[in-house]
């Protein structure tokens, strides 16, 4: 396979999440490539406007469900903005999958704390359809979600089945305040304030965050008060992701090349790399 050779795909479905972000669903158009592909949650890819570039997003459907992949990004670039122009039955070009993956099948027997802000909750979704699709592998599934905006809050198709309890899911949704407009019946504050006064039960508990740095900055000494094994806490650097194979380094930090190393890692892992990155 040439690494750098682009596979084609169709644009099968678009959905606009919020007013800024968009899921585009994508089909190979060789049906070999498509039999035959697999990835894992958390693994990324290079998705490919022609004539525009190439951008690195996650995948942000779950391998449980064949026959497409998704993925969800907001307009802030070149690229980002020629695939938002993009129709159904466009091609898009698609490089991948890299990098590691959410370790779900060491997670199996165990309670499962997903916490996700604001398009943070694209790869953060892809592991929790997932578990859901692989249901009775897991034991309670809980879910924390903020955006700064109710306008804000993406996959709201998801969010309202899970806040039915589809999937026996427990979930608490959360914006910034001042951020809630009328009839919003969800929690008002920031993620790890809501994490804090929720105080999910640590123990058999693994846990997947992913946000805006900040976010994860003051989520991840709230989960270690708690009580959380930080070996069993998973992030995702995906904003640190580049070429995908660890040629260009510039997704380097510290000792790790996120390419290559990432993009997840535990929180025990973490602290091992430099503070400010």
């Amino acid at each position: 396979m040439n690494l750098y050779l682009p596979t084609v795909t169709t644009i099968t479905a678009i959905v606009d999440e919020s007013h800024d972000v968009r899921t585009l669903r994508l089909v190979f158009q060789d049906p070999a490539v498509a039999e035959s592909f697999h990835f894992k949650a958390g693994n990324f890819g290079h998705f490919s406007a022609f004539g525009a570039g190439e951008s690195v997003f996650c995948i942000a459907s779950p391998p449980t469900r064949r026959g497409y992949i998704e993925c969800s990004f907001k307009a802030v670039g070149k690229v980002t903005h020629a695939l938002r122009k993009l129709c159904i039955g466009d091609p898009v070009g698609f490089r991948g999958p890299f990098g590691n993956a959410f370790p779900l099948d060491q997670m199996e027997g165990a309670n499962l704390l997903f916490i996700a802000g604001g398009i943070g909750m694209a790869p953060v979704r892809c592991a929790i359809l997932n578990a859901l699709d692989l249901r009775d592998r897991y034991r309670d599934i809980t879910v924390i979600y903020g955006a700064r905006t109710v306008e804000d809050l993406v996959f709201k198709k998801d969010l309202a089945a899970w806040a039915q309890g589809e999937g026996q899911v427990k979930l608490l949704q959360t914006v910034d305040p001042g951020g809630e407009g009328d009839g919003w019946q969800g929690h008002i504050g920031y993620v790890p304030s809501i994490l804090k006064e929720a105080a999910p039960d640590p123990n058999n508990t693994h846990v997947i965050i992913c946000g805006p740095p900040v976010m994860i900055l003051y989520a991840l000494p709230v989960l270690t008060e708690l009580g959380f094994d930080e070996e069993k806490v998973w992030t995702t650097l995906e904003n640190r992701m580049k070429c995908g194979i660890g040629k260009c380094a510039r997704c380097n930090v510290g000792a790790a090349y996120v390419c290559v190393d990432g993009p997840v890692f535990s929180a025990a892992q973490l602290r091992g790399l430099p503070a400010d990155f």
